[in-house]
C-alpha cells in the first residue's frame, strides 16, 4: 500500500494497493452500480485484525456512494441520491433507527469546506423536544422518530475536544445511536463533492488532513456511532504528483525516475496545502440539504418500514 495516501475514504485506501485484483486478507470489497441514476456503491468490509492492520482502519463496514452528477446543479438528482443514502443509513442503523438518535455536525461553519456538518444540522427536522412536550401519543400519531442535534464547533473555538462535549451530551440525553457528519479529505479530485462515505466505525476528526483529534466511536462515547462524510478537500501534493506522473510516463521516464522526482516534490512546502473547488459554497449548501433529507426520512419522520 502507498503509505503517502492522505485520505479518509476506505475505498481509496483499498485502491492504493498495487495488487488491486488480488484479495487482501481480512478485507472484502463488493460493488453495485445503478445505471439509471449513475450511482455506484462500493462496500469495504474489514473483517478482522489482519485486514485492519493492512488498511490502517478499524474493523467494520465502509460504504462509499459515488454520484458524479452531484457536482451539477440538478434538482432532479437530489431525491434519488438522498434515497440511496437513506437506504444504507437504515442498513447500518438496523433496529436502532427507531430509537433516540443524536446527530452531531462536526466542523467550523466559518470555513466553507469544513462547514458540511453544521449546515446539515441547520437543515434537520429535530423532534426530541416535541416528543418530550407532547408525549408518545403525539409521536405515534405523527410517526415521528426522536432526533436531537448539535454543532459543537472546533477546538479553537471552544477550548474543548469534541469528544468531551459529545460525551457530556450523551450522558445527559442517553441516545441509542449517534450520527456524526463531517467533511473529509480525498485522494482523487474526481471524488470531491461527489462522494458520500458511511461507516459504523465512528470517525477521527481531521485525520485526512493530518490534524487528528480524539475519535468519536462506540469505545469513547459508550453508544453506537455511524459516521457520514463527504470529501471536500484534496492534498495539493497529490494533484501535483498525479499530474507529473502522467506527464513523465508519456515522456518515457521509468518508474524509478518518476518515484524519485515525485518524492522530492512532496518534500516541499506544498505537502501541507489542501485544495477545494471554487464553487465549494454552492456545493456544501446543496450536499448538506441532500444529506439532511436522507437523515430526516430515516430518523425524524418514521415510516412503516
Amino acid at each position: 500500500m502507498d503509505k503517502n495516501v492522505r485520505t479518509d475514504l476506505a475505498l481509496e485506501v483499498r485502491e492504493s494497493f498495487p495488487e488491486d485484483d488480488v484479495e487482501i486478507r481480512g478485507v472484502e470489497l463488493t460493488e453495485d452500480f445503478n445505471e439509471k441514476e449513475n450511482i455506484r456503491v462500493s462496500t469495504v468490509i474489514i473483517k478482522d485484525k489482519k485486514g485492519s492492520e493492512a488498511m490502517q482502519k478499524p474493523m467494520g463496514t465502509y460504504i462509499t456512494i459515488e454520484a458524479p452528477e452531484l457536482s451539477k446543479s440538478d434538482e432532479d438528482y437530489h431525491k434519488p441520491l438522498s434515497d440511496e443514502i437513506a437506504k444504507y443509513l437504515r442498513k447500518l442503523a438496523g433496529n436502532l433507527k427507531k430509537e433516540e438518535v443524536l446527530v452531531v455536525g462536526l466542523g467550523n461553519r466559518d470555513v466553507t469546506p469544513d462547514a458540511l456538518g453544521p449546515q446539515v444540522v441547520d437543515n434537520l427536522f429535530v423532534t426530541r423536544h416535541l416528543i418530550r412536550e407532547y408525549g408518545n401519543e403525539f409521536k405515534e400519531k405523527n410517526r415521528l422518530g426522536s432526533v436531537s442535534a448539535i454543532s459543537p464547533g472546533v477546538m479553537a473555538q471552544t477550548g474543548m475536544e469534541t469528544v468531551e462535549i459529545i460525551k457530556g451530551i450523551v450522558k445527559e440525553t442517553q441516545p441509542k445511536l449517534v450520527i456524526v457528519i463531517d467533511a473529509l479529505a480525498s485522494r482523487s479530485v474526481n471524488r470531491l463533492n461527489t462522494t458520500v462515505q458511511l461507516t459504523d466505525t465512528g470517525i477521527s476528526p481531521g485525520s485526512g488532513v493530518g490534524n487528528n483529534r480524539k475519535a468519536l466511536n462506540k469505545e469513547s462515547l459508550g453508544t453506537d456511532v455511524i459516521a457520514l462524510g463527504v470529501p471536500t478537500v484534496v492534498d495539493a501534493a497529490t494533484i501535483v504528483a498525479d499530474s507529473l506522473t502522467q506527464y513523465m510516463e508519456k515522456s518515457g521516464f521509468d518508474e524509478r525516475e518518476i518515484y524519485q522526482f515525485v518524492s522530492e516534490i512532496n518534500e516541499q512546502q506544498i505537502n501541507n496545502m489542501f485544495v477545494t473547488p471554487k464553487n465549494i459554497d454552492e456545493s456544501i449548501k446543496r450536499i448538506s440539504f441532500t444529506i439532511s433529507e436522507a437523515l430526516n426520512s430515516c430518523f425524524s419522520q418514521q415510516i412503516a418500514s
